[in-house]
Order: structure tokens, then C-alpha cells, then sequence
């Protein structure tokens, strides 16, 4: 066989020097290579798995009677000398696995049960063949069974494939190494130096054969069944008859052994007694001492139970204890601003006093108890009697403040000089209290409500006169001359009005009033609301005001309604409206600003004096500032705009029904011709409207639009009633009149735009039937000879008409004769009968050539029927008469 250059003594040798100082033999050293799981992997071998060389070596040392032995992994250094990197040994080790993935067979592991880190894989071992394998394992497993006495647990190699391994082995064998310098060096190993690698197999050479000598004693032939029956009966015989014989020969050991059985009973039996007397004895102590510490713990647990109900009524007491400067406070302190922490402090702890007296935060066995009863009665009167007087300082502190600014008549708007009302200093004292009202609500929330009432009722009187004295004032600062309402009304020229007084500055002074009170209602709804402490959202955005807020208006109080303060029943996050609450804000709200609308309602209706179409500016101004308030809790602002707004509505509509009333006096007048008054002015003051609209009330004027015309149509038409001779003369001017003035506005008003078609329509029917009626005037014969031809067409044969009375070809000459002998004289009657009656000279060209058109349509139409029904018959042609009206 071939020999292994694995292991050889100059190996051994340097392993030896490797350990050299530790007292361990080296039994044997090859040469391996270390990796770790790198078998069954995939993909690129990473830098822990590289195989590294290493030299594995068994030691064994020697202590007297004792034997160790280890396995030791040497490596190389960097200038290639052997030195130790780990020590195992090998009395721990407790499997030897073969790697399975390995088709070499050339890889194993070895499994130690005092490793650390049982979490990590071991190292994998790898040899150069088999050959080197099985030594190493065999040796690995000869130390174990002699050194040890017990072998390792063995995986994925047969153990009797290793002992026909070692046999087949046992010669000397010659090893290779390979040096540093890779030249090869054969050495001879002898039987003596193999000895411990292969003498020592699982099952030793002397056992084999006496296995083998007793199995060959009993080889035999199937012939000798029954001699070897007989002589194992024989056998059984001997040995039962010995064993008789032996137990015969040993009755005196046995009886004496049943008398040292019998003495070592007695003594059992009296050792029994002695044990019941003691245990009796020990149960009857046993009860004392149970009895004894019953009473002991029944002693400890009244102490302690003592002590704890100590403690637990020294706290009650604690609890039902009045201080005397807060009880002092509450039943008879000052409310001046300075004593205001005091009456705080006294209100935080009688709310908590009389919190803790209330189940659960106090046990409700106390609550019965007649101590508690009484000191809940006692807070119980402490808190109203502190409510009471509170409340009345409250309600006259309110009303002292009012009564202060009142009086002051520099506070208020004066003549020539208008004045905003600053309510900074009454919030700034009214924020001193704002605590003492949230601990009001936390007592007794029914106190609220008469506060708010006299807080409203102060205010309101408050409120009225600065808008009284303002209104008043920014009336009379504001100089506008005055606009007749007649603007519609016949009895003068129709450029009135064209030239109207600029009223701008009367809507100027609308907007001021708005935009000086509806910022201030919102914030002094808002600022009451949290100070008299209802549980409704914001009232307007934090740092900022409605949205009406204008330019000369800044609101230095916008933040006023914060009142700095915390809300003791922790409202102030609540996002869920209280309905209740808003309810009740809301109509606290009317009382507070109730009859306010008053001073509004006058400046709208001094504006409507001055000038009624200024109603559309203001309507404007006011949807604007409409639109902004949104705030629920500001419901009474959003309720004035709105009555605001009714009545600018209510007034405009006035206007709108007087100048209705002067459209329809023109239809009782004796007799109209030409254009009426009112058409041109009708477009004068929709121009104006358009102005005073600037992007707002749209709907307002298109309304006032649709029931002027409607007006203006219906008594057009009732007036060209009167006369019906030129009632369509009379139409077709004034629809033509209506057109003309309101082209412009038309065409960016859609509104106008329909009535403008409207008219238009009625224009051009009109005309139709006051050309059709000039025609017939003149061609009466001619055109009735065709009626009468288209009439019988309907129910005869159109070559039997010549034959009927009236229509025979002669009937037809003398028409001919008597309407086309003079017709250049008949078409200039029909001009001057066109020319006769109409007063708009401007509209004769366009009413000429519709004539015109209409009479070649007729006579087309007569000609094609008269060479239909006589074709012989010689009729001028339609160019003909083309050619005469062209030349007229």
C-alpha cells in the first residue's frame, strides 16, 4: 500500500518542541486542513471558510496511577515553526462524525460537550485519503477505550469497517513529509512504533480466539442433535444436584442468620414503642405551639389592623378639617383685585374638599358616616354662602364698569369726530375674574346664569350707545346730495339724470359702520363666551378676526377672548359641540346685543334717502361680510347681517316697485308716439346698477332687471293698444329704441342679453305686419286675385280655375291692368306711407329695403301662380320689377 507523508517523527518531533515544558508525550501528529462548513454550500467561499493547514496531535501525560490524554491543533507561524493554538480534551469528547457531503470521505468533525459556544460550527477536519483518515480516528478511539474506558459516539463511518482497517494495516508502513523546502523524505516505521495506533483494536487478538475455540467446541454435525440434548440433560442434572448439595452444606450460616434477624426485630419492636411514646408527646407540643402563635398572630394583626386604622382616620380627619383662613375667605373675604389669589386658592380647595367627600374618590362605607355628613353639609353651605356673595359683586362690579363708561362722554363718537369703541380696558378688568367664574361654574353652574343676564344687560346699554353716537355722527359728517327717485317717470327729457350726484361716500359710510361694529360684535360675543365659560368652540381663528375686518380698522383686541386662564373641567380641547351650550350662548348673545340693529336699520335707510341705487352697494358689503362670519357661537352677528340684508333687499325692492308704478302712469296718458321716456332711461340707470355692482348682488339687479322690462313690455304693449292704426309703428320704434341704448350692456350682462333678443324678436314681428299691411294697401286687388287661387287649389284642379265665376283669364287682365298700369306710382306711395307716420327717421332705410324684399317675395309668388294657372297669359316678370324698385 502506499504510505502516508501525513505523519512521520520529524513531525512529531517538531510538534514535541511545540509543547516542550508541559510534560506530555506526543503519541502521534498529521497534517490536516482546517474549514469550517464549507461542504454543501453554494457560491463563492468567503474568508472563513478557506481551508488553512493545520497539524493535528494526540499527547497523552502521565500523573502516577493516572493517565491524560488531549488532542492538541498546532499551526504554522509566519516563518512556518509549529506552535500550539488550541488544546482539547479528549475525556470530553463526545462524537466523531464523518461529513456525509464529502465524497472523498475525507472530512470528519469532532464534537466536545465542554465547548462554550455551542451555537457555533465546529471545525471540519480534512485529510489527504482515507488511509491518514482511519488512523487518526482509530488512534483517536484506541486512547478513548484505554485510556478512558468508554468510546465516543461514532456517525457516518462502521466501526467493524475500521477494525478490518487496523488488521489489514498492521505491518510497518513507510511515511512521506514534506519539509518547507517540498523535497520528499521517506522513513521506515517499525510493528514497535505502530503499536499504539494498531495493536489495540475494539476486540483484542486473545478474545478472538477463545471466541473462536468455544464456538468451534460446539460445531457439529445435524446428526449428533440428540447426544448433544443428552449430554446438556446430564449437565443440568450435575449442576442442580451441586447447588442442593451447597445449600445443605450452608444451614448453619442460615440459621444463623435468621437468629441475628430475629434479635435485630426485637430491638426494632422496642425502638416502635419508644418512637409512639415520643410522637405523642411531640403532637401534644405541636398543638401548643400552634395555639400559641394563633394567639401570637391574632395579637399582631389587631396591632397592626390598630394602626392602620390610625393612619386611615387621621387622614379622614385631615380631609373634613377647614382650614381657618380659607373658611375666613369664603365667608366674608374682600373681592378686591389683591385678595383675588386668596379667593382662587379658597375656591381650589373647597372644590377639592368637596370632591374627595364624593364616591369613589372617598371609601363609600365613610360616606354614611355622620362625621362625613355633617363636614359635606358644612362645605355645602361654605360653598353657597361664597357663591351668594360672589355672585352679587359680580352683578354690581358689572354694572359699575358700564356705568363709569357711560358717563364719560369722551368715550363716545362727539360731533366731528368719529370714535371707535375700545373695550381693551373693560376686557383688561374683566380678565381679573375670569378664574373666579370658572370656579363659580366648578361650585354651582346654575349661579352662571344670572351673571351672565347682568353682565348682558350691563353691556347691551354699552353697545347701543356707541352705536347710537357713531351712526349719528357718521351721518352727519357725511355730505351727499340727494338723487330724485323719479328715474323712470315721463314727464321730462331723457337725458335726466345722466349727470347724477356722485353718492359713493353714503355706501363708504356703510362699510365704515360695518367694519368698525361687526369685528367688535364678533370679538365681544367671542370674548363672552370663554369669560362666562360656555363649552363651545373658538370663536374666531387665533390671531386674527372676521373676515370683514377692512382697511382703517385694526384690531389691537384680537386676541382678547383668550383669556389666559385654564379651563378647571378640561373643556378646552373638546372638539364636540355642545348643542345645549350653543343654544344657551346664543340666546345670551340677543340679550347682549339686542337692539343694536336699530342704528344699522337707520343708516340704511338714510342711504336709501340719498340715493336708492346705493341699496346695491350695501347689499354687496353686506354678503361679503356675510360670507366671513362662520362661527357658530357668533350666531347673533351672522343674524344682524342677515336682517341687514333684508332690509337693503326691502328697500331696493321699493325703489324698484315706485319706479315700476312711474312705467305704468305712461299707459294712462291720452296718446303716444314714438319713443317712449322711459326706454332711454331704463338704459341710463342699468348702466349706473352695473357700477354700484362691483362683483357683488349679481341676483339682486338681475331681478330689478327682469321686472323693469317685464313692466316695460307689458305697458308697451298695452299702450300701442290704444291705437291700433299705428300700433305697430309705435312698437317697432320703441323695441328699436330699447335695442339701440342697451346694446353695450348686453353684451356683458346675460340677463340684458335676453331681453335684448326678446326684443329683438318683437321688433322684426312688428315690422313684418306693418310692411305686410303698407303692401296690401296698395296691391289689394292683386294679391287678393292670388288668395283666392291658392284658396280653390286646395280642393279643384288647377286647369278649372279660368272656368270659376270671378277667375277667368279676363278677371285676370283687368287686375293686371288696374294694380301694375301705374305701379312706379303705387311703390313711391308705399314709401311715403312708410315715411308718413314714423317719427325714428333712422329706422326708414332698414324698413324700406324690408319692403322691398317682402313685395318681390309676394309678386315672385303671384307670378309663378299666374303661370301655372295661365300660361298663356303675359304677366311682367320678377326682374322687371326688380329692376323698377332698384331704380326708385
Amino acid at each position: 500500500m502506499a504510505t502516508s507523508i501525513a505523519d512521520d517523527a520529524e513531525l512529531r518531533q517538531a510538534c514535541e518542541a511545540a509543547i516542550e515544558g508541559t510534560d506530555q508525550q506526543v503519541i502521534m501528529a498529521i497534517r490536516v486542513a482546517k474549514s469550517r462548513g464549507i461542504w454543501g454550500k453554494t457560491g463563492k467561499i468567503g474568508r472563513h471558510h478557506m481551508a488553512k493547514p493545520r497539524v493535528l496531535a494526540l499527547s497523552i501525560q502521565t500523573k502516577g496511577q493516572r493517565t491524560k490524554a488531549f488532542l492538541r491543533v498546532l499551526k504554522y507561524s509566519t516563518g512556518g515553526v509549529l506552535e500550539p493554538a488550541k488544546l482539547y480534551k479528549l475525556k470530553h469528547l463526545s462524537k466523531v462524525e464523518v461529513i456525509t457531503n464529502d465524497p472523498s470521505g475525507c472530512t470528519f468533525t469532532l464534537g466536545f460537550d465542554n465547548l462554550r459556544n455551542q451555537t457555533v460550527a465546529p471545525s471540519q477536519w480534512t485529510m489527504r485519503n482515507i488511509d491518514d483518515r482511519n488512523r487518526l480516528l482509530m488512534q483517536i478511539l484506541n486512547i478513548c477505550k484505554d485510556v478512558l474506558g468508554r468510546l465516543p459516539k461514532v456517525v457516518g463511518i462502521d466501526v467493524v469497517e475500521m477494525a478490518l482497517w487496523a488488521k489489514e494495516n498492521k505491518p510497518s508502513v513507510t511515511t512521506q513529509r514534506n519539509q518547507q523546502d517540498g523535497g520528499p523524505v521517506a522513513s521506515v516505521v517499525t510493528e514497535t512504533e505502530l503499536k499504539v495506533n494498531v495493536e489495540k483494536e475494539l476486540v483484542s487478538q486473545a478474545e478472538e480466539e477463545d471466541m473462536e475455540a468455544l464456538l468451534g467446541t460446539y460445531v457439529m454435525g445435524v446428526g449428533e442433535a440428540e447426544e448433544f440434548s443428552e449430554r446438556m440433560k446430564r449437565e443440568i442434572q450435575a449442576l442442580e444436584a451441586a447447588n442442593v448439595h451447597a445449600i445443605l452444606e450452608s444451614e448453619p450460616l442460615i440459621d444463623e442468620v435468621l437468629q441475628g434477624i430475629e434479635a435485630a426485630t426485637n430491638c426494632v419492636e422496642d425502638m416502635e414503642e419508644w418512637l409512639g411514646i415520643f410522637n405523642v408527646k411531640l403532637r401534644h407540643m405541636r398543638e401548643d405551639i400552634e395555639s400559641i402563635e394563633t394567639r401570637n398572630n391574632k395579637l399582631e394583626m389587631q396591632s397592626v389592623n390598630n394602626k392602620a386604622l390610625i393612619d386611615e382616620l387621621d387622614k379622614l380627619i385631615e380631609r373634613l378639617r377647614v382650614p381657618s383662613e380659607y373658611a375666613t375667605c369664603l365667608t366674608g373675604g374682600s373681592f378686591d383685585e389683591a385678595r383675588m389669589i386668596q379667593n382662587v386658592e379658597a375656591c381650589e380647595w373647597l372644590a377639592g374638599a368637596l370632591r374627595g367627600l364624593d364616591v369613589p374618590n372617598i371609601d363609600p362605607m365613610y360616606a354614611n358616616m355622620r362625621a362625613v355628613r355633617e363636614k359635606r353639609a358644612e362645605l355645602e353651605k361654605l360653598k353657597s354662602t361664597f357663591v351668594r356673595r360672589a355672585s352679587e359683586f359680580l352683578r354690581n362690579y358689572f354694572a359699575s364698569l358700564v356705568d363709569f363708561m357711560i358717563s364719560d362722554k369722551s368715550y363716545f363718537s362727539q360731533r366731528g369726530q368719529l370714535k371707535r369703541p375700545d373695550h381693551a380696558d373693560l376686557r383688561y378688568k374683566c380678565r381679573t375674574y375670569a378664574r373666579l367664574l370658572q370656579h363659580l361654574k366648578s361650585l354651582d353652574k346654575d349661579c352662571l346664569g344670572p351673571l351672565r343676564k347682568a353682565y348682558c344687560s350691563s353691556l347691551n346699554l354699552l353697545l347701543r350707545r356707541e352705536a347710537r353716537e357713531f351712526a349719528n355722527e357718521l351721518r352727519a359728517s357725511t355730505k351727499a346730495s340727494r338723487n330724485p327717485t323719479v328715474w323712470l317717470e315721463g314727464g321730462t327729457g331723457s337725458g335726466q339724470n345722466v349727470n347724477a350726484a356722485d353718492t359713493s361716500n353714503v355706501s363708504e359710510a356703510y362699510g365704515k359702520m360695518l367694519t368698525i361694529f361687526i369685528p367688535l360684535l364678533v370679538d365681544e360675543s367671542s370674548f363672552f363666551a370663554h369669560f362666562m365659560c360656555f363649552e363651545v368652540p373658538a370663536l374666531v381663528p387665533p390671531g386674527g378676526v372676521a373676515n370683514g375686518n377692512k382697511a382703517g380698522y385694526n384690531d389691537d383686541d384680537a386676541n382678547d377672548d383668550d383669556l389666559g386662564i385654564m379651563d378647571i373641567d378640561d373643556n378646552d380641547n373638546k372638539t364636540v359641540k355642545n348643542s345645549a351650550e350653543l343654544a344657551a350662548l346664543n340666546e345670551a348673545l340677543q340679550d347682549l346685543l339686542d337692539g343694536i340693529q336699530e342704528d344699522f336699520y337707520a343708516v340704511v335707510d338714510w342711504a336709501y334717502k340719498i340715493d336708492p341705487l346705493r341699496c346695491i352697494s350695501m347689499h354687496g358689503i353686506t354678503e361679503r361680510y356675510l360670507s366671513g362670519q362662520k362661527a357658530d357661537a357668533a350666531g347673533f352677528v351672522r343674524l344682524l347681517l342677515g336682517h341687514l340684508e333684508s332690509r337693503i333687499s326691502m328697500q331696493f325692492s321699493r325703489f324698484v316697485d315706485e319706479a315700476c308704478h312711474q312705467i305704468e302712469r305712461n299707459e294712462r296718458n291720452v296718446r303716444q308716439v314714438g319713443v317712449l321716456s322711459y326706454i332711454p332711461r331704463f338704459a341710463t340707470l342699468a348702466t349706473r346698477m352695473e357700477q354700484y355692482i362691483q362683483g357683488q348682488s349679481r341676483d339682486l339687479v338681475d331681478q330689478a332687471y327682469t321686472k323693469f322690462v317685464s313692466i316695460m313690455f307689458t305697458t308697451l304693449e298695452k299702450i300701442s293698444q290704444t291705437d291700433p292704426k299705428y300700433a305697430d309703428i309705435f312698437l317697432l320704434e320703441n323695441y328699436a329704441a330699447f335695442q339701440n341704448s342697451l346694446y353695450d350692456l348686453a353684451n356683458v350682462v346675460p340677463t340684458l342679453a335676453k331681453f335684448y333678443h326678446q326684443a329683438s324678436e318683437a321688433y322684426e314681428q312688428a315690422c313684418t305686419r306693418h310692411i305686410s299691411m303698407i303692401i296690401y294697401y296698395q296691391f289689394e286687388r292683386l294679391f287678393q286675385f292670388a288668395r283666392r287661387i291658392e284658396d280653390l287649389m286646395f280642393t279643384i284642379a288647377p286647369e278649372e280655375i279660368p272656368f270659376q265665376l270671378g277667375l277667368s283669364k279676363m278677371d285676370l287682365r283687368k287686375v293686371l291692368k288696374s294694380s301694375l298700369s301705374g305701379v312706379d306710382k303705387s311703390i313711391a306711395a308705399m314709401y311715403k306711407k312708410l315715411q308718413k307716420n314714423l317719427t325714428s327717421e333712422e329706422l326708414l332705410p332698414s324698413l324700406w329695403d324690408k319692403c322691398k324684399k317682402e313685395f318681390l317675395d309676394k309678386y315672385e309668388s303671384f307670378v309663378q301662380l299666374v303661370a301655372k294657372i295661365y300660361p298663356a297669359e303675359n304677366v311682367p316678370s320678377v326682374v322687371e320689377m326688380t329692376d323698377l324698385l332698384a331704380s326708385m
